[in-house]
């Protein structure tokens, strides 16, 4: 069978005695893992089969995939052939009727903003708050469906009369990361925390001395590393689902949790600024 068309647990069986003692540490887990596997990151795989990143990356690359994502894609659609509709959250079948189907639903909903309340560190909502309360301004950033995040969060904090704004474009996010000083912040949204572009973004504002305030699900992405702060959402996403229902609800919750701290700090400007909003918002209803 060509190697293009044979699934990726062929691959590894077919390649698994050609594999390093330590790459087959990396076969062996996948091979009991797939379902996890699916939905962990680069770093997460390695240190659970007790190997370094660089050993995963030769391995996907022995498997003739051009990169780890590559080689969770197709670990994804192997899964998805065995169960449900690999695309949708809440593990929904072809069998389940309207009823079944919203019930599940809810359940992956609610264990995304479960898994968030887990995952918050009061030190670290603190530490948040403390950046973007200081801040002159807060340019609220992200790429792809993270950019919808942004604009949310950008949009909550301004009803409180705060100075946040986002910024959708990716040439004009770097033209305005390029103009702010160690008297600004960014608030950034990113599930991976391991796409190319948000990287680069994070290390200019880094270098120039702006606070860093990131969202993410995986706490040990290449996009920590340049982060001052960092809080983690729940909810398990896989490669199929690309910005699944369940991971903005987690990351929704962070923001209103962020949100709440900020305003409590702020409570009368925050409120005569609500007043004043409302009042002028009046006038646009019958």
């Amino acid at each position: 069978m060509p190697t293009n068309l044979r699934t990726v647990m062929e691959r590894i069986s077919a390649e698994y005695y050609h594999l390093t003692a330590a790459e087959r540490k990396v076969a062996d887990y996948v091979t009991d893992h797939q379902q996890d596997t699916q939905v962990m990151s680069i770093s997460d795989l390695a240190e659970a089969s007790g190997v370094a990143e660089a050993t995963v990356t030769r391995f996907c690359r022995k498997l003739d995939y051009k990169g780890y994502n590559a080689f969770k894609l197709a670990l994804a659609k192997n899964v998805a052939s065995r169960r449900g509709i690999p695309f949708l959250s809440g593990e929904i079948t072809p069998e389940d009727d309207i009823q079944e189907m919203c019930h599940k639903l809810y359940g992956a909903e609610v264990d995304a903003i479960s898994q968030t309340l887990t995952l918050v560190r009061p030190e670290n909502v603190a530490r948040a708050a403390d950046i973007l309360t200081q801040a002159d301004k807060v340019l609220c950033m992200g790429q792809g469906g993270s950019m919808i995040m942004a604009e949310e969060a950008a949009h909550i904090f301004s009803t409180g009369g705060m100075s946040f704004f986002a910024l959708s474009d990716s040439h004009t996010q770097i033209i305005y990361t390029t103009t702010l000083t160690e008297r600004d912040a960014i608030f950034f949204f990113s599930y991976s925390g391991a796409t190319r572009e948000a990287v680069e973004l994070l290390e200019l504002a880094h270098k120039r001395g702006v606070k860093i305030v990131l969202v993410t699900h995986f706490p040990k992405s290449p996009a920590c590393t340049y982060a001052n702060v960092v809080l983690q959402c729940g909810a398990n996403e896989g490669p199929l689902q690309l910005g699944s229902v369940p991971a903005r609800m987690a990351q929704l919750f962070l923001i209103d949790t962020l949100f709440a701290e900020v305003c409590r700090r702020k409570e009368g400007a925050v409120e005569q600024v609500r007043q004043d909003v409302a009042d002028a918002l009046a006038a646009k209803h019958f």
